[in-house]
């Protein structure tokens, strides 16, 4: 009988697996051992094609952070008949790990038991350095979207992320929620008199300041727009937000920060106005009514000669 020229014999068939340059590899199920493992395994991973004798090899030659989650993931696709595919770090024979992806078919015999597993390892290091950094750009453009380009606090984005976060935890803890704005005396004339560079360094560094005074991990400073600034204090009552909000008050005036254009009779340096809110939040109320509270607080300062602290039982 003439051979059909279109059905590959095995020599065909194993000098076709052998000149990709992914791994191919065959486990007989019943004994867990490796009945056939391609040559490349020598140029990727530097092992010899003989060491690879058993399942143990594989596992024990992988990334310790790997073998669990890997073993259980793909024992359990197998046993249920499941093709699958796994990421993981694999040790090479000179000590160091690469990524691979395991593709694997599951062979099952007539009655459905599980006869062998086939697949091939691929070589996927230079893909995953390439996620990684693409990770790490994403969460630089993340941070740098919830950041104000000139203080570097956290932007008004944030800041309204942050506070309907801490909104929502208060009402549900039934704690006490403390905001401080802050906006700076006559700021208008500060930058008609110094010029627009100068009143940047000046934001910069009371944004310093800020910072210094409300040092909590979880209390958030940021830049409400323009010359406004605006401190989260979460679980924080009113005396010890007002203790918070005097606090920056002084370290600004401290900062002397020169302002030669205030009008007269005014201490000529930079210094603020704030107002304070604290509540719990509940029933009825809303943020925006928080805000519009805290806000009044502010401009009663303001009109009430600057410089000073006004909370909300002043207003």
């Amino acid at each position: 009988m003439t051979p059909d020229p279109y059905q590959p014999d095995l020599n065909t068939y194993r000098a076709l697996l052998e000149s990709t340059k992914a791994i191919p590899w065959r486990i007989d199920w019943k004994t867990m051992t490796f009945s056939y493992i391609g040559p490349q395994i020598e140029t990727v991973l530097g092992w010899e094609q003989g060491s690879w004798r058993s399942i143990d090899d594989w596992v024990a030659r992988m990334h310790p952070e790997d073998q669990a989650w890997v073993v259980d993931f793909c024992v359990s696709q197998s046993q249920s008949g499941v093709d699958h595919e796994a990421d993981y770090r694999a040790l090479t024979s000179a000590g160091e790990y690469v990524w691979i992806r395991d593709v694997v078919h599951v062979i099952r015999t007539e009655d459905g038991d599980v006869e062998a597993l086939v697949g091939f390892m691929f070589d996927i290091s230079e893909r995953k350095k390439t996620e990684q950094e693409l990770e790490r750009l994403r969460k630089e453009l993340e941070v740098l979207s919830f950041q104000d380009g000139l203080t570097e606090l956290g932007n008004r984005r944030l800041f309204d992320k942050v506070l309907s976060r801490e909104w929502g935890d208060a009402r549900r803890k039934r704690s006490s929620l403390s905001l401080i704005l802050v906006d700076v005396d006559h700021f208008k004339e500060y930058n008609d008199h110094y010029g627009h560079l100068v009143g940047d360094d000046c934001l910069k560094k009371i944004a310093t300041e800020l910072l210094q005074a409300a040092a909590r991990p979880r209390d958030l400073v940021a830049r409400f727009g323009g010359e406004e600034f605006a401190i989260i204090l979460p679980e924080t009552n009113a005396q010890a937000a007002q203790t918070v909000a005097e606090r920056c008050r002084e370290r600004i005036e401290q900062a002397d920060i020169e302002h030669l254009a205030v009008p007269e009779g005014k201490l000529p340096r930079v210094t603020v106005s704030l107002g304070v809110h604290a509540c719990i939040p509940a029933g009825e109320g809303s943020i925006r009514e928080f805000l519009d509270a805290t806000d009044r607080c502010m401009y009663a300062a303001k009109q009430q000669g600057r410089n000073r602290v006004v909370w909300m039982e002043a207003v």
